[in-house]
């Protein structure tokens, strides 16, 4: 038996994303045979997905994705889809049905057990993605996989779209005051690895985990002077009012049920103002409050840390691309 054969599978979607390059090299890293799924031409010369297997297959595409799983057996699955964009066509299509082509396919392959990444934001649901990423989540549940759903507070990435702007000498821009939110921001690398020991953990299967890195909880505020350290400078924000964002997206409702255009703005409108609003905690329903105390906590990496990286190298490997929330 060669050395690949001896290996467990795990067949990984969304290999190529933000999160999934880093859950492909941990996957290889601690002795999985990875088959990382990929669109046909996507993730080639990878440093990240150097040691997985290729797969080239459209997870939006049930035959085809089956199709490129003919004979193959899968022991796990994680994935780590998303939509890019969070409007409602393109949330259904990537957060629901193709991790759902995603579960078909890997139970007929064999697989038993399957490892989600999901988002904390969907304990309070108002957006189209949330309810999508509920959908499946309760399908998953349901299909007798051996099931884990991890629910991450903020990434990094989506804490640095300011870097440059404040590099050039502008201020820091928050909502409000800077203090109506809070999150416990989480690695890449740490939450490749929680995710990746979510295969083998028991204690974690057929639990709904929201997770955020170490803490503690951190507002926008504070991260804004956590950059201005960082940089040498000193600190200088411009506040913007929620209410901009809740305002355009219902002057751009009424047009935008007529024109699908308006009705993506509205609909990313109504996402920015959510984020603007909404802290990336552990919610209590009871209180009908954010806990940070509650917030479960993984990893050793700051984003403190990664500021001050990145203010010496830049945001190379970062591609923050739709997920940063303020740009130029």
């Amino acid at each position: 038996m060669n050395e690949r054969a001896a290996k467990p599978t795990v067949l990984l979607a969304g290999a190529t994303g933000y999160i999934g390059r880093h859950v492909a090299s941990r996957l290889a890293e601690t002795g999985w045979h990875v088959l990382a799924v990929t669109r046909p031409g996507r993730g080639v010369g990878d440093p990240l997905l150097r040691d997985c297997e290729r797969l080239e297959a459209e997870v939006t595409e049930p035959a085809n994705l089956a199709l490129a799983l003919e004979g193959r057996t899968v022991d796990g699955v994680i994935s780590c889809l998303a939509s890019r964009s969070g409007v409602p066509e393109d949330a259904w299509r990537i957060e629901h049905d193709a991790n759902l082509n995603v579960l078909l396919a890997a139970e007929r392959s064999g697989a038993r057990r399957f490892v989600l990444l999901s988002a904390i934001c969907v304990q309070k649901p108002l957006l189209a993605f949330q309810h999508a990423k509920l959908a499946f989540e309760a399908q998953l549940m349901q299909s007798g996989m051996d099931w884990s759903i991890v629910r991450p507070t903020a990434f990094f990435k989506s804490l640095s779209g300011q870097l440059e702007r404040v590099r050039a000498g502008k201020p820091f821009l928050v909502f409000g005051d800077g203090t109506l939110t809070a999150c416990k921001p989480i690695s890449e690398r740490d939450l490749a690895a929680y995710l990746v020991d979510c295969l083998e953990r028991e204690a974690r299967h057929g639990r709904v985990l929201p997770i955020g890195g170490p803490g503690p909880e951190l507002t926008p505020r504070a991260q804004g002077e956590l950059l201005f350290s960082a940089l040498g400078r000193e600190p200088a924000f411009r506040e913007v009012p929620p209410a901009l964002l809740a305002g355009a997206a219902k002057v751009l409702a009424v047009p935008g049920r007529f024109l699908p255009g308006l009705a993506a703005k509205a609909e990313l409108a109504r996402i920015g103002h959510y984020y603007a609003t909404e802290s990336m905690l552990l919610w209590d329903e009871d209180a009908r409050a954010y806990d940070a105390q509650r917030t479960p906590e993984t990893g050793k990496d700051t984003l403190e840390a990664f500021y001050q990286r990145a203010a010496l190298t830049g945001l190379e490997d970062q591609a923050l691309g739709d997920h940063r929330l303020f740009g130029e």
